[in-house]
C-alpha cells in the first residue's frame, strides 16, 4: 500500500508540475523571446520483490526550453543586416529627397542663375539685367550654403546616433556579463538550467545585433562570450568591455568608434564594425553622406573657379578687367592629433577641371611621403614635397615631419557650405570682352570676315599692348603680332604652331590663336584685305561677348578633366543617390522577409502554441485526477486493513 501511495504521489507531482509549467507557457505567449518550456521525466528506480522489479513511479528530470540554437543564429545575424540596411535607408532617404527637390535643389538655382546671365546678354548696359544677374548668383549661394549646412547637420545626426548606439551596446554587454554570472550560479548549485534567464540572455544577444553584428561562442557550457567586428570582445564571461566615441584624430567635428580596455583607448577601423544601426551609420556617413558633400563642394568649386576665370577676362562697366565673380574656400587641412613633429601643410587647389570628390591622406614613413587618394585608396610616393594630384596641391610650409606623421587634405568638403559672392556692385560684373576684332570696311574687296574675338585664361594677366592688323595677300596672312607665335586650328581638327613672325597660310574657318587671343576668319578674302583686333577701350558698357562666355559655361565639360558640365556631375550624384536609396529599398525588403522567414521558423518550433498548450493543460489536468484516484485506492486499501480485527 505504501508503494501505490508513493506511485500516485509522484505521479501526482508530475502532473502538478506540468500543469505549472504549462501555464507558465500560457502566461508568456506574448513574452518577446521567451521559448516554450517543457518537462523531462523519466521512469523512477524499480525495485526488486524477489518475483521482479515493479516500479516506484514517475521522476522529473529538469525542465528545458525548446531551442535551436541553429536558427537563434540565423535571426541574430539577419537582425543585425536588416538593422543596417534600415538605418542605412532612413538616413539616405533625407539626402535623396533633399537633392531631387524640383523647387529646393541646386538645379533649379543652377538654370536661374545661366538663365540671368542670358538675360544679361541681350542688354548688358541695363542695370535690372545686371541686378537680376547679382540677385541670382547671391540665390545661388545661398542654395549651395543651404545644402551644405543641411549636410553638415546630418554629420552631426550621425555624432549623436554613433554616441546613442554606442551607449546601447555598453548596456546590452554589462546586462549580459550579468546574466552569465546569475545563470553560471544558477546551474552550479542546482544543477538545473534557469530557462527564464537564459531566454533573457538570448534577448539581449538579439538585442545587441540590432545594434552592431555580434558572434557568440559559448564558455563553459554555460557563459556567452561576446564577439564584434574582427573578434573584439565584448563580453569574456563575467567581464563586459565598452566602447566609446572619441573625436577623429584628423577630424575634429567627426565622431569615430572607439574601444577600451583598462586605460587604454583604441579607434578601430570602420571596416571593422559591420551590422546594426552602428554598421549602418558608418557605412552610411562613408557611401553617401561624404560623398555627398564632396560631391556638392567639386561643383561648388568648380563653377566658381570656372567662372572666375572667364570673368577675368572680361570689361567691367568702367573698362577695367573682372575680378573673380566667387570667393572661393580653400582646402581644409587637419594634421592628425597623435602626430610628433611639427610640420604645417598647406593645400590648395590648382585646376578644378581635375578636381575630384575625394579626401586625400598625406603621411610620412621617414624618407619618402604617400599620399593616398581615400575615395579608392590609390596612393603615389614622392621624395618630396610639393606635389600636385588631381588638381590638388600639396606643400609643407613649415617645420619638421617625424616619420609615422600624417595629415588630411579636404579639398571640397566645406566648399558648398562657406562659397560667397565677390561681386557687390552691378557696375563690377564683366560682361564685355576686352578685344574687338574688326574688318576694313568699304576697303576691303573681298568677302572675307573676322569673328568676334575671345581671350584665353592667360590674358589678363597679359593684355594686348597695342592692336594688330592683318594682311591677306596671296593666300598667306601676315601682320601678327611680333615675339607671339601663332596657332591654326583648321574646321578638320589639325593643329599647327607657327613660329613668331611667320607668314600663315589662310583657311577659310580655321581658329587662329595668338597672344592669348582667339578668332577665326571666313570666306574668300581678296589680296590687300585686312583684319584689326585691339583692345576694348571705349564699348565696355554695351559689349555682352563675355557674358556670351559666361552664359556658356552652363553645359561646357569644365570638370572631371573636360568630361562633365556642373549639370551633369549634380546629375550624377542625384542618380548615385537614387540608385543606392532603390538599391537598400530592395535589398532591405528581401532581408526582412528573410528575417520575417527565421523568425517563423523558430517559432514554430520554439515559440508558445496556445492551442497545444490546452491540450496538455488537459492532459495533465487527466493525469493529476488519475493520481488521485491512486492514492485515493491506495488509502481504501489501507482502511481495509485497519478494520480487520
Amino acid at each position: 500500500m505504501s508503494n501505490i501511495f508513493n506511485i500516485g504521489k509522484t505521479a501526482l507531482n508530475a502532473a502538478q508540475v506540468g500543469i505549472s509549467v504549462t501555464g507558465h507557457n500560457i502566461a508568456n505567449a506574448g513574452t518577446d523571446g521567451y521559448s516554450r518550456q517543457t518537462i523531462v521525466q523519466s521512469s523512477a528506480q524499480a525495485q526488486n520483490w524477489g518475483f521482479g522489479y515493479i516500479g516506484n513511479g514517475t521522476q522529473i528530470d529538469t525542465v528545458k526550453r525548446v531551442y535551436n540554437e541553429l536558427l537563434t543564429k540565423q535571426i541574430n545575424n539577419s537582425q543585425s543586416i536588416t538593422s543596417a540596411i534600415n538605418t542605412q535607408l532612413s538616413s539616405i532617404n533625407q539626402i535623396n529627397n533633399m537633392l531631387a527637390d524640383s523647387t529646393a535643389g541646386l538645379s533649379p538655382a543652377i538654370q536661374s542663375f545661366f538663365a540671368s546671365i542670358n538675360d544679361l546678354s541681350s542688354a548688358p548696359n541695363d542695370a535690372a539685367s545686371r541686378q537680376a544677374m547679382l540677385s541670382n548668383s547671391e540665390a545661388l549661394v545661398s542654395r549651395f550654403k543651404s545644402l551644405g549646412d543641411r549636410l553638415q547637420e546630418m554629420q552631426n545626426t550621425v555624432n549623436s546616433q554613433l554616441s546613442s548606439s554606442v551607449s546601447s551596446i555598453n548596456n546590452y554587454a554589462k546586462e549580459i556579463a550579468r546574466l552569465n554570472e546569475s545563470i553560471d550560479a544558477a546551474i552550479n548549485s542546482t544543477g538545473q538550467p534557469p530557462n527564464d534567464l537564459m531566454d533573457q540572455r538570448d534577448k539581449l544577444v538579439l538585442d545587441l545585433n540590432k545594434e552592431v553584428k555580434a558572434s557568440v561562442v559559448v564558455q563553459d557550457g554555460t557563459k556567452y562570450n561576446v564577439f564584434i567586428g574582427n573578434g573584439i570582445p565584448l563580453v569574456s564571461g563575467l567581464t563586459a568591455y565598452s566602447l566609446t566615441t572619441v573625436n577623429s584624430p584628423t577630424n575634429p567635428g567627426r565622431l569615430e568608434v572607439a574601444y577600451q580596455s583598462g586605460s587604454t583607448t583604441s579607434i578601430l577601423a570602420e571596416s571593422s564594425l559591420q551590422g546594426g544601426v552602428l554598421g549602418g551609420l558608418i557605412e552610411y556617413r562613408s557611401e553617401a553622406l561624404d560623398k555627398t558633400q564632396n560631391t556638392l563642394g567639386q561643383i561648388a568649386v568648380a563653377m566658381a573657379e570656372s567662372f572666375n576665370t572667364q570673368h577675368r577676362q572680361g570689361l567691367t562697366n568702367n573698362g577695367v578687367p573682372g575680378g573673380d565673380f566667387f570667393t572661393i574656400p580653400g582646402p581644409t587641412v587637419n594634421a592628425n592629433g597623435f602626430n610628433t613633429g611639427n610640420a604645417v601643410v598647406s593645400s590648395s587647389i590648382t585646376n578644378a577641371n581635375a578636381l575630384t570628390a575625394s579626401d586625400y591622406r598625406l603621411s610620412y614613413d621617414g624618407s619618402n611621403y604617400s599620399i593616398t587618394r581615400t575615395s579608392d585608396n590609390v596612393t603615389q610616393t614622392f621624395s618630396s614635397l610639393p606635389q600636385t594630384i588631381d588638381g590638388v596641391s600639396f606643400t609643407q610650409t613649415s617645420g619638421t615631419m617625424n616619420s609615422g606623421d600624417e595629415f588630411i587634405i579636404r579639398p571640397t568638403a566645406n566648399a558648398a557650405a562657406n562659397i560667397e559672392v565677390a561681386v557687390k556692385q552691378i557696375g563690377d560684373i564683366a560682361a564685355g570682352a576686352p578685344v574687338i576684332a574688326t574688318s576694313a570696311a568699304g576697303a576691303n574687296t573681298g568677302t572675307g570676315a573676322i569673328s568676334a574675338a575671345t581671350v584665353s585664361s592667360g590674358y589678363a594677366g597679359s593684355p594686348l599692348a597695342s592692336p594688330f592688323t592683318l594682311s591677306y595677300n596671296a593666300g598667306n596672312l601676315s601682320g601678327f603680332p611680333a615675339g607671339q607665335a601663332i596657332t591654326v586650328t583648321t574646321t578638320a581638327g589639325a593643329t599647327t604652331t607657327y613660329p613668331a613672325g611667320s607668314t600663315v597660310p589662310y583657311s577659310a574657318g580655321a581658329t587662329i590663336s595668338v597672344a592669348g587671343i582667339s578668332f577665326s576668319l571666313s570666306g574668300s578674302p581678296a589680296t590687300g584685305d585686312q583684319f584689326s583686333v585691339s583692345a576694348n577701350s571705349s564699348n565696355a558698357p554695351g559689349d555682352n561677348r563675355n557674358a556670351l562666355q559666361l552664359a556658356a559655361l552652363q553645359t561646357q565639360k569644365v570638370m572631371s578633366n573636360g568630361t562633365a558640365s556642373y549639370q551633369d556631375t549634380f546629375n550624377q550624384l542625384v542618380s548615385y543617390v537614387g540608385n543606392r536609396t532603390r538599391e537598400l529599398q530592395i535589398t532591405g525588403a528581401a532581408e526582412q522577409t528573410l528575417l520575417t522567414q527565421t523568425i517563423n521558423a523558430q517559432q514554430s518550433e520554439s515559440g508558445v502554441n496556445l492551442d497545444e498548450e490546452a491540450v496538455n493543460l488537459l492532459r495533465y489536468q487527466q493525469a493529476y485526477q488519475a493520481a488521485g484516484k491512486v492514492m485515493q485506492i491506495a488509502g481504501t486499501l489501507f482502511e481495509t486493513l485497519l478494520a480487520i480485527r
